[in-house]
């Protein structure tokens, strides 16, 4: 099945076979870049298979290496392995929406940034260095043929006060891990979406010299 043009006003159609490490991406880039970043995407399909400890923390050691200002490193991350006592309580916290499909989750991650540096300034590029780390964590487990899906939908102060949070940790995203699973998993609402999103033209992101008027 032909893949949509970039910007095509239908958007993306499902792809015939699952988007892995392995399988051709249905997002052709306009110029080429590297392949990993078409392959990246958000399912939610999950087997309820185990994720190990290994496996969660090769995602994070990819996160360490991200670059962040002054090399801060502001980002954290605190975790439940889905045989782990805390992971229902990680559960509960995320939307019921969520939990529809996140419960078949092998980890849920929750991913905070240090909102001051060590000498007491602001680190105003808190959420920005920890968005690389996000984005390195993901890449990553797309190769590790993982299931990474972020998500927006929890409650933050709940959040916060599970993990033990202080005053200058800001939670950022839940980030539901997985061995990946069959769409049919699903209920109705989310299979019908379960396929890579497009993205706006290049045309539309990046300009010359200044922006365009309006």
């Amino acid at each position: 099945m032909a893949a949509p043009a970039i910007g095509d006003d239908r958007g993306p159609q499902p792809p015939e076979l699952p988007v892995s490490a392995e399988t051709p991406s249905p997002r052709p880039p306009a110029p080429p870049c590297g392949p990993l970043f078409q392959r990246r995407w958000s399912p939610r399909a999950v087997a309820g298979a185990p994720v190990s400890r290994a496996q969660l923390l090769t995602l994070i050691e990819a996160a360490r290496w991200s670059p962040s200002g002054g090399n801060g490193q502001p980002w954290r991350f605190v975790y439940a392995l889905g045989d782990d006592p805390a992971f229902p309580a990680f559960l509960a916290v995320v939307d019921p929406v969520n939990q529809l499909w996140c419960h078949r989750a092998g980890a849920l991650v929750v991913l905070l940034a240090r909102t001051r540096r060590p000498d007491g300034k602001p680190a105003d590029g808190h959420a920005f260095d920890s968005g690389a780390a996000w984005l390195a964590f993901a890449l990553q487990g797309t190769l590790s043929g993982l299931v990474v899906h972020g998500m927006a939908g929890f409650d933050h102060a709940r959040d916060a006060t599970l993990v033990g949070a202080p005053d200058d940790l800001a939670v950022q995203l839940m980030i539901a891990v997985g061995q990946p699973g069959a769409p049919v998993l699903l209920e109705p609402r989310f299979r019908e979406r379960e396929f890579p999103n497009g993205r706006e033209p290049l045309a539309s992101l990046a300009f010359a010299g200044r922006l365009p008027p309006g």
